[in-house]
């Protein structure tokens, strides 16, 4: 869970107020992550070190991976040392 450190008082006239508490009500939320997310929309954090990081994911090299899940779990034990359970 995120801790906020900095406490911010707004106003807002009625109309954005029952916007703002009509959205917090449908996502069952409060208004101050309503009011947050809209920050994020409205202010996106650094979008180029996002866009680096994603086309160094997608460069990378592919790896082969096993067909099934059972397959898979058998290669990461195999990994860790024995099965687990």
């Amino acid at each position: 869970m995120c801790m906020y450190e900095r406490r911010l008082q707004i106003l807002l006239d009625e109309p954005r107020y029952r916007r703002v508490a009509a959205r917090a009500r449908e996502r069952k939320t409060s208004v101050a992550a309503v009011i947050r997310e809209a920050i994020d929309v409205a202010l996106p954090t650094d979008l180029g070190q996002k866009r680096r990081a994603a086309d160094a994911i997608l460069a990378a090299e592919t790896i082969p991976v096993p067909e099934t899940w059972e397959e898979l779990k058998a290669e990461l034990d195999e990994i860790r040392g024995g099965a687990k359970d």
